[in-house]
């Protein structure tokens, strides 16, 4: 297989990734792979999480797929002891399950005078039960996990979570206020798992990706005939980068992350891979 950026050996570890059959999770997994990792690749679409495993397996790598849904605890402690029964315990834990709904959206940005009486979506019209849908794929779909795997952990030498938040978790981005928040919790409890979990020797840190192009925010970012929406224009404009980030680019944050000698003393982090949009004031 191709040699890993940073040439971090995973060499006899087990990694597990949820939300693998998705874009950038499927290039986690991919990543892991590549650094000698055995892969379980979790996803509640099986079908894509399996055909991320076939690519991985003809490329030289190891990998299977699991249905997994991360918000029913019971799957996921079962899914957890067929992975140590198929590959061993979980030596790496990449939380990347999440995503937003349009029912916790509202159309606009701002709330105007008038709008009570639009037929748009204003924050008033947002529905709760998409905003709780949102709020636990992201924050349970983390936790619930994090629970079933970090237990084969405890007691083992180099362990590591990593999750994956969002550069929205520190400036809430318009129009998605409980995707902004859930993101938000993530951060948050990257920093008490990784003081929890200080005295077992697993260290905890997280992914803040800036904004990539995927099949989840399409509709926010390009209209139905593949132009660019006025919100990707603001995107770019505030991004020094002047582009989305592209997939394989989260990949040294990933090595990084999980290597012992790099990052061995490094615990409740949240690292950004934003294109310079949170070093941007505007002007």
């Amino acid at each position: 297989m191709e040699k890993n950026v940073l040439n971090t050996d995973l060499t006899g570890k087990v990694a597990v990734v949820t939300g693998a059959g998705g874009v950038l999770c499927s290039g986690f997994s991919r990543v892991l792979a590549r650094a000698g990792a055995r892969v379980a690749l979790l996803d509640l679409n099986l079908e894509a999480a399996q055909q991320v495993a076939e690519e991985i397996n003809a490329a030289g790598g190891m990998a299977r797929a699991y249905a997994c849904n991360v918000l029913e605890k019971e799957t996921c402690q079962a899914v957890a002891a067929q992975v140590q029964a198929d590959l061993g315990p979980c030596d790496v834990l990449v939380n990347g399950a999440g995503g937003n709904n349009p029912a916790a959206t509202t159309d606009k940005e701002y709330f105007e005078p008038g709008d009570l009486e639009g037929t748009f979506k204003s924050f008033f019209d947002l529905d709760a039960k998409g905003v709780s849908f949102v709020f636990n794929l992201n924050f349970l779909g983390t936790l619930i996990p994090t629970q079933a795997f970090a237990a084969q952990m405890v007691g083992r030498e180099d362990c590591c979570i990593v999750n994956i938040s969002s550069m929205n978790a520190y400036t809430p981005l318009t129009k998605i206020p409980a995707y902004s928040g859930a993101k938000a919790a993530v951060s948050n409890f990257t920093q008490w798992l990784a003081v929890h979990f200080s005295k077992v020797g697993i260290r905890v840190n997280a992914i803040a990706p800036g904004f990539f192009s995927t099949a989840q925010n399409a509709a926010l970012l390009w209209n139905p005939d593949g132009t660019p929406t006025a919100r990707t224009g603001k995107i770019l404009a505030a991004t020094p980068m002047g582009r989305f980030g592209e997939a394989e680019e989260l990949a040294g944050a990933l090595l990084f992350l999980v290597n012992r000698e790099a990052a061995g003393f490094i615990t409740g982090v949240v690292l950004p891979v934003d294109g310079g949009f949170s070093a941007y004031s505007g002007v």
